[in-house]
């Protein structure tokens, strides 16, 4: 059978995914809205075979255990019972993230494997039906099927649940985020485990559902008038109350480091001079700052006063999922 092989961006929530009504098929408690970028991304190769007596995954060239590849089985799982499809599979991925950084690796990843089982086994899947399957992976990857601005439409059934692009006119060509990479281990508390014990515990998650579904109206209503400060304003925002909620669940936790607060700090010193530029933080230490195309420079200049050059990535607008290739021979690098 053929080798399917995707590349699928990371993307990064403005307005952000935080909480599952259901953990099975992924349905989010809320809408979020991500931004595409071309920094990060995951190549993934798939092929569906008789000769296997088991599910295999190589990750950057290393066999994984079962342990690492029973999550991979579970999205082919998902392929198979779906698609009538009674073989085992061959994964070889590379991941261009750190792995469970808090750079959504896992939205890049579950993504691509997505889109390589789509040409593996020659499904012509919508872009609404690749993301409805890409989310059943990872609740963010249904949003890395598409380039630029997407919203995922937390909807109420596996059909209803899916990504749909954002129409900008473009506007994103005009944006970049700058990546700051205080810490690339792996995190203390995973994101599935973190958003559980917020949505379960914390006593501050209810306003935080109320304020993100006023969040989002205001971030599509500036990107559609292309208002940077609405957007940025409103982006932090979200982000900070998002964290707020780690706080207030039980045990409480954080994903914030020194320096996490080092950056966060810096962009609020950039702003004070003149340089409009708003910050944003998914389920881990790393800080995004999103800026204008035309103040970048001026950006990474202060950065690399205070972060090393290695610490800091800028990136722009990315595509969507791309499907790479279809052969027919079993291979891995």
């Amino acid at each position: 059978m053929n080798i399917g092989k995707a590349r699928a961006y990371t993307n990064i929530a403005l307005i952000k995914y935080w909480g599952k009504k259901d953990d099975r098929l992924i349905l989010p408690m809320n809408n979020s809205l991500s931004l595409t970028l071309d920094a990060f991304y995951t190549e993934t190769s798939v092929q569906f075979t008789p000769e296997l007596p088991t599910d295999r995954f190589y990750l950057d060239g290393q066999l994984q255990d079962d342990a690492q590849t029973k999550k991979i089985s579970s999205f082919l799982d998902i392929v198979r019972h779906k698609y009538d499809v009674p073989l085992f599979a061959e994964v070889t991925s590379k991941n261009f993230v750190p792995t469970a950084a808090g750079l959504a690796s896992s939205a890049s990843g579950l993504a691509a494997l997505a889109g390589a089982c789509n040409a593996a086994l020659d499904l012509s899947l919508t872009p609404e039906e690749l993301s409805r399957l890409a989310r059943r992976g990872s609740g963010s990857a249904c949003r890395s099927i598409f380039g630029g601005f997407a919203e995922w439409q937390k909807g109420d059934s596996d059909d209803t649940s899916y990504a749909v692009q954002v129409s900008s006119d473009s506007w994103e060509d005009e944006l970049a985020m700058l990546f700051v990479l205080v810490d690339d281990a792996q995190k203390d508390v995973s994101s599935r485990d973190g958003m559980k014990r917020t949505v379960e515990t914390s006593v501050f998650y209810q306003g935080w559902l109320t304020a993100a579904a006023e969040d989002l109206i205001t971030a599509k209503q500036a990107i559609k008038e292309k208002n940077f400060v609405s957007l940025g304003e409103t982006a932090e925002a979200n982000a900070l109350r998002m964290h707020a909620t780690t706080l207030g669940a039980m045990p409480p936790f954080t994903y914030w480091s020194p320096d996490s607060l080092k950056a966060m700090n810096l962009v609020r010193a950039c702003r004070a001079e003149g340089i409009s530029c708003y910050f944003t933080m998914d389920a881990g230490p790393n800080v995004k700052v999103l800026v204008q195309k035309k103040n970048q420079a001026r950006l990474l200049a202060q950065f690399t006063e205070q972060f090393s050059e290695n610490q800091l990535v800028m990136a722009s607008a990315g595509p969507g999922i791309e499907i790479l290739n279809s052969e027919r021979s079993l291979t891995h690098d």
